[in-house]
């Protein structure tokens, strides 16, 4: 039965890809994008990396725990990872940044990302806990 790794390989990598871009240019140019009030810039830019660094951790221990057949282990933290990509939509409710075109698209590629890897965890949540008919049979009496 086809686990669907070469899927989840592809959504980590444009994932990886997509939010590390964005994180970077967030925290780096963080002054470029909406503030929250009271928060000071330098405060909000190494929030930034430090939720990157923490959310991508949970989608590396995922994706190991997902290799090593681990489900139920992995479904959790990769749901965790996916928040890196959604919540950079978070970027509109302080307003919209001013940013280059490039850097605007990677708030919409990232949550392209966290919005595949869900469809991901959904087919595979359904999948890796389908009871077959085989399965049905052999546990009757």
């Amino acid at each position: 039965m086809d686990k669907g790794l070469p899927v989840l390989r592809v959504i980590l990598g444009f994932s990886l890809l997509s939010t590390t871009l964005h994180y970077a240019h967030n925290a780096i140019r963080v002054t470029d994008y909406p503030q929250l009030p009271g928060v000071p810039a330098t405060a909000a830019g190494i929030a930034v990396a430090v939720v990157w660094v923490l959310l991508t951790t949970a989608g590396w221990l995922g994706y190991r725990a997902y290799a090593q057949g681990r489900y139920p282990r992995a479904l959790v933290f990769l749901l965790v990872y996916s928040l890196t990509g959604i919540v950079t939509l978070g970027h509109f409710l302080a307003g919209v940044p001013q940013i280059p075109a490039f850097w605007f698209a990677t708030i919409f590629t990232d949550a392209v990302a966290g919005l595949a890897l869900w469809a991901f965890l959904t087919w595979a949540w359904a999948t890796l806990n389908r009871v077959t008919t085989r399965d049905q049979l052999s546990t009757q009496h």
